[in-house]
Order: C-alpha cells, then sequence, then structure tokens
C-alpha cells in the first residue's frame, strides 16, 4: 500500500503543520474508496521496482534518472515492461536507466516556456495543483525548491509519480497526494502554486481562483495555465457541449477576462508571460500513449479549428502575486 507517513514526518514541524489534523483522515478515506479497482493492481507493479539506486541523476534539464550501462539488458526490459504497465503516460518525458518514456504532452516544451519569467523557486515551498503524474513537480525541484507539493485524485498519476520517485531511490521534499483543490483547507503557506491545465476543467472558474489564492501566503506566486480565446475582457467561451471531444470544459475567457477575474480575486501585478497555439508536436498518440490526442480533437480539413467548429487550443500563462491584505473582497 502506497504510505504517506514520510510527508506527514517532513511536514510536522514546517509551516504545513496544521495540515496534520485534517489530511491522514481524508488520504485514510481516499486509500479505503481505492482498496477495489486497478490501484491494488498498480501497487503490485510498484512493488517489483526494485532496482539498484541510480548513479546518475538529472532535475535540472531533464527529468532522468540512471543510466542505461547500469543495469544489464534484461533488467533494462524488465524495467521497460513494469513501466509500460502504467500506461497511458500523458504528462513527461522521463528517461529511466535510458527507457524514453515519451508521453502525449512533450511537458518540457511548456516548462521552457514558463520557467524563465518565474521567481526564483531556490527554498520555496511549492503547490502544483492538476500535478498529473509529477513531471513538473520534479523540474521545480530541480530548480532549487525546498519542498514540493502535488495534488492530483488520480490513482493512475500516484501511481506514475511512485515510480519514478522509488526509482529515483531517496527521501526527496516532493510528494503526490491524491486530492483535489477543494478538499485542501486554507493554508497560506506556499510560496509559489502552480495551476496548469485545470481552470477551463472548472464549473466555477472563480472558486477556483479563490481556492489558489488561499493556498498562497501574502505576497506569494500564482503561475496560471490555461486555455483562452481571442478577446476583450467581456469574452468568455462556454462550449454548448463539447470542446476538442472532451466534455468537461467550461469556461474559456480571453486573457483580458481572465485578468479582470484575478483582480477580483485579489491578485496584483498580473501579467500574460506567455501565449501559445498547441501544436501537432507537442500533444501527440506516442508507444505509451497510443489513445486520440490532439489532431483527433481538430477539424479534418482546419486545424485552426476543433472538432466542433471552436478555436483550437491556445494556452495562456499568467503570473500574479497575492495582494498581502488578503483582502475578502469577492
Amino acid at each position: 500500500m502506497i504510505s504517506f507517513s514520510s510527508f506527514y514526518k517532513q511536514i510536522a514541524d514546517s509551516n504545513l503543520q496544521h495540515w496534520l489534523e485534517t489530511l491522514p483522515a481524508i488520504l485514510g478515506e481516499w486509500q479505503r474508496q481505492h482498496k477495489h479497482g486497478n490501484l491494488p493492481k498498480w501497487e503490485k507493479v510498484l512493488n517489483k521496482l526494485n532496482f539498484p539506486a541510480p548513479e546518475h541523476i538529472d532535475l535540472t534539464d531533464s527529468v532522468t534518472i540512471g543510466t542505461p550501462e547500469q543495469l544489464a539488458a534484461g533488467d533494462i526490459q524488465k524495467l521497460h515492461n513494469l513501466l509500460k504497465m502504467f500506461a497511458p503516460w500523458r504528462k513527461g518525458p522521463f528517461y529511466i536507466h535510458g527507457i524514453h518514456i515519451d508521453t502525449e504532452w512533450r511537458s518540457d516544451w511548456k516548462w521552457d516556456r514558463v520557467s524563465p519569467h518565474l521567481s526564483p523557486l531556490k527554498n520555496r515551498t511549492v503547490l502544483d495543483v492538476g500535478c498529473g503524474s509529477g513531471y513538473h513537480m520534479w523540474r521545480m525541484l530541480g530548480g532549487g525548491a525546498k519542498r514540493v507539493v502535488g495534488i492530483d485524485p488520480s490513482p493512475l498519476f500516484l501511481c506514475q509519480f511512485e515510480a519514478v520517485k522509488r526509482l529515483e531511490g531517496t527521501d526527496k521534499p516532493i510528494h503526490l497526494l491524491p486530492l483535489g483543490i477543494e478538499e485542501l483547507p486554507p493554508l497560506d503557506a506556499f510560496d509559489t502554486v502552480f495551476s496548469m491545465g485545470v481552470l477551463y476543467h472548472r464549473r466555477s472558474p472563480i472558486d477556483h481562483l479563490l481556492q489558489l489564492r488561499d493556498q498562497l501566503r501574502n505576497d506569494g506566486e500564482l503561475v496560471l495555465e490555461t486555455l483562452v480565446v481571442d478577446g476583450d475582457e467581456n469574452t468568455v467561451l462556454v462550449p454548448t457541449d463539447r470542446y476538442g471531444k472532451m466534455n468537461n470544459v467550461w469556461f474559456l475567457p480571453s486573457v483580458a477576462a481572465l485578468t479582470l477575474w484575478l483582480e477580483k480575486c485579489d491578485f496584483t501585478d498580473v501579467r500574460c508571460v506567455n501565449l501559445d497555439v498547441t501544436s501537432l508536436a507537442e500533444q501527440r498518440s506516442t508507444e505509451w500513449m497510443p489513445n486520440e490526442s490532439l489532431v483527433d480533437y481538430l477539424a479534418n480539413d482546419d486545424i485552426t479549428r476543433t472538432v466542433e467548429g471552436y478555436p483550437a487550443p491556445k494556452r495562456a500563462t499568467i503570473i500574479a502575486r497575492k495582494l498581502a491584505s488578503n483582502a475578502e473582497s469577492v
């Protein structure tokens, strides 16, 4: 069974310690709810990841763990087969003892776009909301973060993260908790909070922004990446049914509208640092994620439109600061 005891110990004397009043019970209930289904099967695979501690780790320029020279060819094939049992892999890439986990998303490209605009992560406590399998969390740690906490309710993402962490072989201050942000109390503790690829999945985007704010310390930094459309501060696309075949896309604001939302939620210094149309090279099917991907979500005769006729995915990265006054005006 996946254990969170190491995380509990690490935060016991930190500014997150009051979280321990509620967190163990919530995670205990999560484990009880998932004792049937795929989680026990994936946990058995995790227990088979008994490989030597890696001689080489790079978290600065990639997520690379180990080298192919360290393992025998048979062990590399065994490791490859075990990791394949966690497919589909969506966020990455990871390089594990020479095995290239070629994920659906080139998340390293997103990181390269975002990271130059961040306040230095050195010695910061970081929260990654909707972290997926944790690729960006490893890059945050490689950027010098003191502690990185990711939350994502998916059991598969948790097991993918745990696989990488066990192969990395140390007890670094990086943890993924299978939670949604609505299950977090207002912690007011994180120096930086990331929410990338989440906002458009929320039925109430304003509530999501307030929840993000409530996790930040005063003057802390929010890094928000989401789908947007062109337009002024009153422009918001609300798909009638699906968007890019997704039935859980609710609101796509313009950058100007999103800026206004953030300011109304007590954020300041709001600025868009990147605006990018998702390319077919950045999101695609691979050996490790063989299902439909971006090309299947776009119109056959016009890749500037989704199959439903909406504008093709365009993503904005917004950076803002939580107002030190922590005003409750919303």
